[in-house]
């Protein structure tokens, strides 16, 4: 009839996206035409009555026999088939439930692929939606591998690597704030009567061995010969041992304080990476404080 719109739409086609624990891409190999013996997601067109996302799971279930639960949206691409014409391609995240990996309905196979060693894959919006999703987890996985190295103490390859070098590289400033504070704290007046340049190359030096601890460079002998010889030389100066641990109380302030002025807090991988330096600070001044208390009492055994 004349007047009338006749729609030509694009097909909606819905894939799920399923990592297992060791960050690999859930695969199945097509038995179909087109790209039949190539690998994609699971993926299929949406059927009357169901939602994008209820399509998504039922293609997961059929095609490769799990039962998931979508997590997020990760695209939505348009993209044009020889073979079907104009497409829409909606891709979802899928947690699994339960089920066990087999290939089912159009799949002649079904895998786990590392997504640095993907097979070449039937469809670019495949590929597309597995890149997206390797970016949206990219902070998160950073987080989860630096949180587990500093658990093992490896002391490398973690996030709070990239603003260690300050340490070592600005020790002068850093000692030249402390020295200021611990010759005019209430809790240290027995340092106003010390050599203040001889302070000050000491806490240089200290600052400097944290550095190096920190990139992974000197040893727990020599963290504790350091603070030891300290510990001595203060007791004979007439410092007492709170003294001591409060001096270093304020180091350890100003250390995190210019370490923070460095910090950047854009995103939550950013913050994480201040308090994981933090806590790496933690255990060196938790060693030193120890050495600098059994250095001090030594010379009255």
């Amino acid at each position: 009839m004349c007047g009338e719109v006749f729609y030509q739409n694009p097909l909606p086609a819905a894939a799920a996206l399923v990592l297992d624990d060791d960050r690999r891409v859930l695969l199945v190999k097509r038995g179909i035409v087109p790209n039949k013996g190539m690998w994609c997601l699971p993926i299929g067109f949406a059927e009357m009555g169901e939602t994008i996302a209820e399509a998504a799971l039922r293609e997961l279930h059929e095609e490769a026999g799990v039962v998931g639960r979508v997590s997020r949206l990760i695209d939505a691409d348009s993209w044009e088939s020889e073979y079907y014409g104009d497409l829409l391609v909606v891709t979802f995240e899928v947690q699994k439930i339960s089920g066990n990996e087999k290939a089912g309905d159009d799949a002649e196979d079904v895998g786990y692929f590392a997504l640095d060693r993907l097979p070449p894959l039937a469809f670019p919006s495949n590929e597309k939606a597995i890149r997206l999703c390797a970016d949206l987890h990219e902070d998160d996985w950073a987080i989860h591998d630096s949180f587990h190295t500093l658990e093992d103490g490896t002391g490398s390859g973690m996030l709070s690597d990239t603003l260690v070098g300050f340490v070592g590289e600005h020790a002068p400033f850093v000692a030249r704030m402390w020295l200021a504070d611990v010759r005019s704290s209430h809790t240290t007046t027995r340092y106003m009567t010390l050599d203040p340049e001889a302070l000050l190359a000491e806490c240089t030096t200290g600052l400097q061995l944290l550095g190096r601890w920190l990139e992974g460079e000197s040893t727990e002998d020599e963290i504790k010969s350091f603070y030891k010889d300290i510990g001595l030389q203060r007791r004979s100066q007439g410092v007492e041992p709170f003294e001591m641990l409060s001096a270093l109380l304020l180091l350890k302030k100003h250390v995190w304080t210019y370490a923070r002025s460095w910090g950047v807090w854009e995103r939550p991988v950013d913050a994480y990476r201040m308090m994981e330096l933090q806590s790496r600070f933690a255990v060196y001044f938790d060693k030193a404080a120890y050495h600098l208390v059994r250095g001090s009492l030594e010379e009255e055994s």
